[in-house]
């Protein structure tokens, strides 16, 4: 599963033909969270307030790229949240 962002100790990856819809899986500490990436919302999973805050921005700042990733399965690093 290609790791496309780190930041603040949360880790962001998007796993190889994964089920629909379009999602991105991000963990922090013992945390995991599944997020669907036109929602943005958690589908499966949780994680703390303040990491929550911090991955919405972040997918709200590269969700375009994230649905053009899903769709054509080549996967590459995105810039971490600053």
């Amino acid at each position: 599963m290609p790791e496309i962002a780190r930041f603040y100790g949360i880790v962001v990856k998007i796993y190889f033909r994964d089920h629909a819809p379009p999602h991105f899986h991000a963990s922090y500490a013992e945390h995991v969270a599944v997020f669907n990436m036109r929602t943005l919302h958690i589908m499966e999973g949780n994680v703390p307030k303040r990491a929550h805050t911090m991955l919405l921005e972040w997918a709200r700042m590269n969700q375009a790229e994230l649905l053009t990733m899903w769709e054509s399965q080549k996967f590459h690093k995105l810039p971490p949240l600053e």
